[in-house]
Parts: C-alpha cells; sequence; structure tokens
C-alpha cells in the first residue's frame, strides 16, 4: 500500500471523492468475525458431532454465521439478550445434524465454553493495519460505528489489537441500530467531519453502504467475497487497500 496523496491537513484523496473522516463497521469488516465464530464452534461442538467431515463443519458454521441472523435482530429490537441469541443460534446449527442441546446444565455448558473460546481466535483482516497507519500519517480521523453494545465492541477490538480506533459507537450509544440514519450521524460527530466528506464502510451492502449512503455520508460496501448484485449501483471495494486512490 503506498502513500496516500493528500489535498491538505488531514484531508484524503479516494476513489469516491476527498474525504476528512473514514468510519467503518467492525465484524467482518475490521475484524475476522466469522473465522472466530466458526473456529469456536467447532472447539465446543466437536464432542456433540464426532466423526464430522470438514464439509459438514462449513455447514455448520454457515448456519450459525448466516442462517440464523433473525435471532440476531430479535437482539437488536430487545427481545433476546445476546447470550440467548447465541444459543439459539447454537441449537439451531445442532439441530440440522440431529443434535438437541438439552435446557440446563447442557446448554450453559456449551454457550460458556464458547463466550471463553470465542475472543482468542478475533483478528483483524491483513489489510485493516496498514490502512489505520497510512490515516494516522495523513491526520485523518476515523472510527468505527457497531450494531452491537459500545462496550462489548470496545473489549473486542482491544483484543484484537485496535485500541487507536477511539471513537466507537454502539447500538446504546443513542438507543439505535443501523440503519436508523442517527448511529452513522452520531459517529460523524465524533469525527468532527461533514457528513458528506466522511466514507462509511463496511461488509453489510444495505446496512453500511446504502444505510449510510441515505444518512447523507459516502457508503462504500467492502464486498471482500466478491458477491455480484446487480442492483448494486453504488461505491464498492474488494479490499480496503482500494480505498486509497
Amino acid at each position: 500500500m503506498t502513500a496516500p496523496r493528500r489535498a491538505g491537513a488531514g484531508v484524503l484523496d479516494t476513489p469516491f471523492g476527498v474525504v476528512r473522516g473514514i468510519l467503518f463497521d467492525i465484524d467482518d469488516t475490521l475484524v475476522d468475525l466469522e473465522f472466530s465464530m466458526t473456529t469456536a464452534l467447532r472447539e465446543v461442538s466437536e464432542h456433540l458431532l464426532p466423526g464430522m467431515d470438514q464439509a459438514g463443519w462449513e455447514r455448520f458454521g454457515r448456519i450459525f454465521t448466516h442462517e440464523t441472523t433473525h435471532y440476531y435482530d430479535r437482539y437488536l429490537s430487545g427481545e433476546l439478550t445476546f447470550n440467548e441469541q447465541r444459543l439459539l443460534r447454537g441449537r439451531a446449527a445442532l439441530g440440522h445434524f440431529g443434535v438437541e442441546l438439552a435446557e440446563g446444565e447442557q446448554s450453559h455448558q456449551w454457550l460458556t465454553a464458547y463466550m471463553e473460546k470465542q475472543p482468542a481466535y478475533v483478528k483483524p483482516f491483513p489489510d485493516v493495519m496498514p490502512l489505520l497507519d497510512l490515516l494516522d500519517q495523513a491526520g485523518v480521523p476515523y472510527g468505527a460505528v457497531s450494531n452491537n453494545v459500545h462496550d462489548y465492541q470496545r473489549a473486542k477490538l482491544d483484543g484484537a489489537g485496535l485500541e487507536r480506533v477511539r471513537r466507537l459507537v454502539g447500538t446504546d450509544t443513542l438507543g439505535v441500530a443501523k440503519p436508523d440514519p442517527s448511529i452513522y450521524l452520531e459517529g460523524v460527530r465524533l469525527l468532527g467531519t461533514g457528513p458528506a466528506e466522511t466514507l462509511y464502510v463496511g461488509d453489510n451492502r444495505l446496512l453500511d453502504a446504502e444505510g449510510s449512503t441515505a444518512a447523507g455520508l459516502l457508503g462504500v460496501w467492502l464486498n471482500r467475497a466478491g458477491e455480484r448484485v446487480q442492483e448494486f449501483r453504488g461505491n464498492m471495494v474488494s479490499s480496503l487497500g482500494e480505498l486509497i486512490a
């Protein structure tokens, strides 16, 4: 990654225009949450699914990370606690393979083991630190806006070695979640920039790219997997390195 072009102190030239600040989503944008989840899931579930082949574990991981997000939506709406949605997703994934996680002690042990192991596997993607180094050099402020509570995400960032992402907005900051415009605009306020001169980058096309764009920011979809969506006409990159013009 080469040094960024600057139009002046704290101003960065990007493929999407000159900006004065950048906001990021956290999960699967700055940190590889899916890897940490699937790795920990396998460790705590292998005794329940002996002899599972690699294809089976990949399917198990997809159910937990992608096919049970309606439980996470219920957490965001206040219907479930964070750990309740975790347990329900685990039960759904295990149930797909004919394993019923019993109420009481078995469920408690499974959830406790997952909670202990998963944070250790949370690491930043390889393209994160080089970009943050360049932003620091350019004097461009940055932060994160997440659809999870502030303290949990603060601990996640710190544990992943991302203490320098100091500005952080969580769902409990204003009591709203993405795509409510106010949550993106709170991030803008913390940066001290204007919406139209602030990039918002995240892996969720709807919540991150389109939601932030609707709030007046320069939304960018971080499409690491190269997903093709014909109706999407917004800004897109396949890596964070592409944010530098």
